[in-house]
């Protein structure tokens, strides 16, 4: 949650994103952490510069920022996955929003991820789209397995039949 978290002026999505970093950073500490941040079903006033939308992003990479600042050197062997099970629609409703929709975006960050974009862009035309949503070219589930093979070391077989049941290419 992005609440405000207080009087220090630090919201609460920040604290958790400064905390994950603190015990990540620790010697004894996890090699993994999940943070869930909500707020994002958005159906009107999502906005450009201004907004609703805007702001969750704009609070998101001030959180992203605190928790590098925490790992401090372990962000050289980082990877964070900005992910969302579901995507929003192409085109705006009545109320200058966005409705459920297929198509997403996921973003990996952190120094041991490598720059550049990955994947097809489906394009935004018409008849590009799927049923007037943005046409799914990567498996979310991919993302995650490749972070879990390549990065900790999870064998193939084991995400396949465990982590990710039915999720063989």
């Amino acid at each position: 949650s992005s609440g405000a978290g207080g009087n220090d002026g630090i919201s609460d999505l920040r604290k958790a994103f400064r905390g994950a970093g603190r015990l990540m950073a620790a010697d004894n500490g996890p090699r993994v952490a999940v943070l869930a941040v909500d707020g994002w079903d958005m159906h009107s006033q999502e906005g450009q510069v201004t907004g609703m939308l805007h702001d969750m992003l704009a609070e998101l990479d001030l959180a992203l920022n605190h928790l590098k600042t925490e790992l401090g050197a372990v962000w050289t062997n980082t990877v964070a996955i900005c992910a969302t099970e579901f995507g929003r629609t192409v085109k705006t409703n009545g109320d200058s929003g966005t409705d459920h929709g297929i198509g997403t975006t996921s973003m990996l960050l952190g120094g041991a991820v490598k720059q550049g974009f990955v994947g097809d862009w489906p394009g935004l035309a018409d008849a590009q789209l799927e049923d007037g949503d943005l046409r799914v070219t990567v498996d979310l589930r991919s993302v995650f397995k490749g972070v879990l093979r390549d990065h900790i070391g999870v064998p193939s077989d084991v995400m396949e039949t465990t982590v990710f049941p039915d999720s063989a290419v």
